[in-house]
C-alpha cells in the first residue's frame, strides 16, 4: 500500500514538529530547572470541583496496608514508600503517579485514610528530588493536578500548617509547570485533558484568575478543533467522549460555582456528545468496539449520562464521526463507514472500515475484537489490524498502513496510521415496508491490489432478519492477475454466543445465553468457524470464536449472506397422559 505525497508531506511535518519539541522541551524538564517553576503568588485554594468517578471505600484498607494494586499488577511495599518500589508496568506506575486512587480513600472518609492520604502525598513530595520523568509527563501531570483539586477538602482536613503550605507549593509548582509544556503534550485527547487541567486550576487556585482567561481561549479552541459537529470526536475512538464529558460537567460546575458564565464551547460540546454517549451503546450498556475503545467504563457512562437532560432516541447517521446506526425494535447494530482520522491522532485509530457490531436485546452477537484494559501494548497492533475485526481482509492484508518505523514511532508515541481510504461512499434507504438499506463502499484496497469494497446490509423493520452482501469490484478495468485477489469476510462472535456449524458447511447455529436462536448462513459458499478472542472483557481477553467465508475475487464477485432469527417453539397446552383419549383396537 504506497503512500500518497499528502499523507507523505503530513507525516514528516508531525515528525518535525514532535522532533523539535523534544529537543526544545528537554531542557526545560531537567530537575536542575524547575526551580522556575516554584514562584508565585498562590497561597490558598479557593473552592473544589466535584469528581465524578465512582469509588470503592474498600480498597482504602489495601492501601493503608501498603498494598498497591493497579492495571492488573500488585505491589507490596512492606513499610516502604511505593513511590521507591520499581513499577512493575508503566500503566502501574501511572496509575501511582496520576493518584486516581484517592477517591478510594475519600470514599473511606475517616481520620485514618485523611491521614494516609497526606503521608503518601508527603512522601511523593519528597520523592520529587529524584525526578521521575513518567510523573512528569503532560498526560499523568494534567490527571495528578485533577485528582488534587478534587479531593483537596478530603486531604487538607485537619492538616497542620506546615502540610498546607507544602501541598499548595506542589500544586502550584506542578501548575506552572504543565502551562510551561502543555504544547509537548500528545494531539488529541491527552492535549484536552492538559488544557481541562489548567483551567481547573485557573479557577480553583487563589492568585491565577488572571491566567483565566488565555487557558479558557485555549480550551475553547481545542475543543472546537476536537469535537465534531455530530458530536464525536476527532480521533474516533468513542471512548475519548466518555473522558472528556466526565470532565467538562465538573468544570461547567466550577463555572457557575465561581458566579462566571461557562464558556458556550463548553456547552456546545457537552450538548453535542451527549447523543453521541448513547449513539455507540448497545442495549446492553457496553460501546461498541471500534477505533481503540476497550471495556466499556459502564459507571462512568451512566452517571455522564445522568447529566443529560434531553434522554432522546439515538442518532442513526453520524456522518463527520463516519458511523452509522441502525436501531430496529430489539436489534441494533453499528457500522464504520469513516476514513482514518488524521495522522496526529491515528495512534490508536484501527483498520477497521466497513465493520460492524449486531445486538439483539440485551446481548451482543457480531462485535470486533476491541482491546484489553492492561497489557495494551502487547495486544494493540494486533487489535489495530483489518483482521480483528467483523469485515473484509483482501489478501490477509489490512485496509489501512501502519508506520513501521521503530524509530519514528518512539519519537511519535505510538504507531499512526499513514495510509487507508481515501474515498468512502455512503447511501442510506428506509422504505416503506419498514426495511433498512445501508451500502458503504471503501478503496482501502485500490492502490495495492486494485480492489473496491462494497458492503449493503439490509435490515428487517423488525430487526429479526439482516441480509447482507460484500462486493468485490475492480478499481480499473479488471483485477490484476499478478495481484492476489483472495477475500476473507469475518464475523466475530461475542464469547456468550454459542455457535455450531450445520452440516452442510453452509450456515452457523447462535445460541444466545437467554437460549434464543439466530441462524447465520450464505447463498452457497463454504463457512468455516474459527478460533477468534474477545480483548475487550472486563476480565479482560476471553477465547471466542469466528465465522469466516474465504473466496477469490475473480470466481465470486459477490458474497451474499444473512442473519435470521428462529421464533421461539410454539407452546400449547400440555396434555396429561391419563387425560389422553384411547385409540380404538
Amino acid at each position: 500500500m504506497r503512500i500518497s505525497v499528502g499523507e507523505r508531506a503530513r507525516l514528516s511535518l508531525l515528525v518535525g514538529r514532535r522532533a523539535l519539541r523534544s529537543l526544545v522541551g528537554g531542557g526545560g524538564t531537567h530537575p536542575l530547572l524547575r526551580w522556575r517553576y516554584g514562584s508565585g503568588k498562590t497561597d490558598r485554594l479557593v473552592i473544589a470541583p466535584q469528581d465524578l468517578r465512582t469509588a470503592d471505600a474498600t480498597r482504602a484498607a489495601e492501601i493503608y496496608a501498603g498494598r498497591f494494586a493497579f492495571a492488573g499488577k500488585v505491589v507490596i511495599c512492606d513499610r516502604r514508600s511505593p513511590f521507591e518500589m520499581t513499577p512493575p508496568s508503566d500503566e502501574w506506575a501511572t496509575a501511582l503517579l496520576s493518584f486516581v486512587w484517592l477517591r478510594h480513600l475519600r470514599a473511606a472518609d475517616s481520620a485514618i485514610t485523611r491521614a494516609n492520604a497526606r503521608s503518601l502525598i508527603d512522601e511523593w513530595i519528597n520523592a520529587q528530588g529524584g525526578w521521575d520523568p513518567l510523573a512528569w509527563q503532560p498526560e499523568v501531570l494534567s490527571r495528578r493536578i485533577i485528582c488534587w483539586l478534587c479531593h483537596s477538602p478530603f486531604i487538607l482536613q485537619d492538616a497542620d500548617a506546615r502540610f498546607y503550605r507544602r501541598f499548595i507549593r506542589s500544586l502550584q509548582r506542578q501548575v506552572r509547570f504543565l502551562r510551561r509544556t502543555a504544547n509537548d503534550s500528545r494531539n488529541g485527547l491527552p492535549r484536552l485533558q492538559v488544557l481541562i487541567a489548567l483551567t481547573y486550576a485557573a479557577l480553583c487556585l487563589n492568585g491565577l484568575s488572571g491566567q483565566l482567561r488565555p487557558i479558557a481561549r485555549r480550551l475553547i479552541d481545542e475543543l472546537r478543533a476536537q469535537v465534531l459537529p455530530d458530536g464525536g470526536h476527532l480521533s474516533r475512538n468513542p471512548g475519548a467522549l466518555i473522558e472528556i464529558v466526565i470532565d467538562l460537567l465538573p468544570l461547567r460546575q466550577l463555572f457557575s460555582a465561581r458566579n462566571l458564565q461557562p464558556p458556550q464551547a463548553i456547552n456546545n460540546a457537552i450538548d453535542r456528545m451527549m447523543p453521541m454517549l448513547r449513539f455507540f451503546r448497545h442495549p446492553d450498556g457496553n460501546f461498541a468496539q471500534f477505533n481503540g475503545m476497550g471495556p466499556t467504563p459502564v459507571d462512568l457512562l451512566a452517571t455522564a449520562l445522568a447529566y443529560d437532560d434531553a434522554r432522546g432516541a439515538p442518532l442513526s447517521n453520524a456522518p463527520h464521526s463516519g458511523y452509522q446506526r441502525i436501531d430496529a425494535d430489539a436489534t441494533v447494530l453499528l457500522m464504520d463507514t469513516g476514513k482514518p482520522p488524521p495522522v496526529a491522532l491515528s495512534t490508536e485509530a484501527h483498520a477497521g472500515c466497513l465493520s460492524f457490531e449486531m445486538s439483539f436485546r440485551q446481548h451482543r452477537i457480531v462485535v470486533n475484537c476491541g482491546l484489553p484494559a492492561m497489557n495494551r501494548e502487547n495486544w494493540r497492533q494486533v487489535a489495530r489490524a483489518t483482521a480483528a475485526h467483523s469485515t473484509v481482509t483482501f489478501n490477509d492484508t489490512s485496509s489501512c498502513r501502519f508506520l513501521e518505523s521503530k524509530s519514528l514511532c518512539r519519537l511519535l508515541g505510538g504507531t499512526p496510521i499513514v495510509s487507508g481510504p481515501r474515498h468512502i461512499g455512503i447511501e442510506r434507504h428506509d422504505n416503506e415496508g419498514g426495511i433498512t438499506t445501508l451500502t458503504a463502499s471503501h478503496d482501502g484496497y485500490a492502490a495495492e491490489f486494485g480492489a473496491i469494497h462494497t458492503r449493503t446490509l439490509k435490515v428487517s423493520e423488525d430487526g429479526r432478519s439482516i441480509d447482507g452482501e460484500d462486493m468485490f469490484t475492480p478499481s480499473h478495468k479488471k483485477f490484476d492477475l499478478k495481484k492476489g485477489d483472495e477475500y476473507a469476510i469475518r464475523f466475530h462472535l461475542h464469547p456468550s454466543v454459542k455457535a455450531s456449524r450445520l452440516s452442510e458447511g453452509r450456515g452457523v447455529i447462535l445460541v444466545l445465553p437467554d437460549k434464543e436462536v439466530w441462524t447465520f448462513a450464505t447463498m452457497g459458499e463454504r463457512v468455516d468457524v474459527e478460533e477468534s478472542v474477545y480483548l475487550a472483557g472486563p476480565d479482560g481477553p476471553r477465547r471466542a470464536v469466528q465465522i469466516v467465508i474465504y473466496g477469490h475475487a475473480r470466481q465470486a464477485e459477490k458474497v451474499r449472506w444473512s442473519f435470521r432469527h428462529t421464533p421461539p417453539a410454539a407452546t400449547g397446552p400440555r396434555i396429561d397422559r391419563a387425560d389422553e383419549p384411547e385409540l380404538p383396537l
